[in-house]
């Protein structure tokens, strides 16, 4: 009965943890097939060591639990730090300002709209995110 207990207990706390935060994936490649499969926009956040704007967008952006679970439903998100040797299509994703933030349809890896530099909002991300998916619908 208590390992019963402890197992409820276990499952909910993971799932209330899984949904206040957003899914980041730490590889490009495997967020893209995900992305594919799963007929979603990839959404590429650049950052670097250094930058507490990068910080900042983490924490105070991608921390509303509603808007957290709307991103989780309709995009795969990865976040990649520039200071580290990850694996990606620098040549697609380059910038000298941090953060940057890029939406791009999976199918075709074309941009959904112009990157968002340095400060972002929630706004500026729902409009970008709306756009998207009532493209998909189209």
């Amino acid at each position: 009965m208590i390992l019963k207990s402890l197992l409820i207990v276990y499952l909910l706390v993971s799932t209330m943890y899984a949904s206040t935060h957003i899914r980041w994936r730490g590889s490009y490649q495997d967020a893209l097939i995900e992305a594919k499969n799963n007929d979603k926009i990839l959404m590429v956040l650049l950052i670097k060591n250094d930058c507490l704007e990068c910080k900042n967008i983490v924490k105070n952006i991608f921390t509303n639990k509603p808007y957290i679970d709307e991103l989780n439903k309709s995009i795969v998100a990865i976040i990649v730090n520039i200071d580290n040797k990850n694996s990606y299509p620098i040549e697609m994703y380059w910038s000298n300002e941090y953060p940057t933030l890029f939406f791009v349809n999976s199918k075709d890896e074309m941009f959904i709209n112009k990157p968002l530099y340095k400060t972002t909002t929630r706004d500026d991300i729902k409009v970008i995110l709306d756009k998207a998916l009532n493209l998909g619908k189209e």
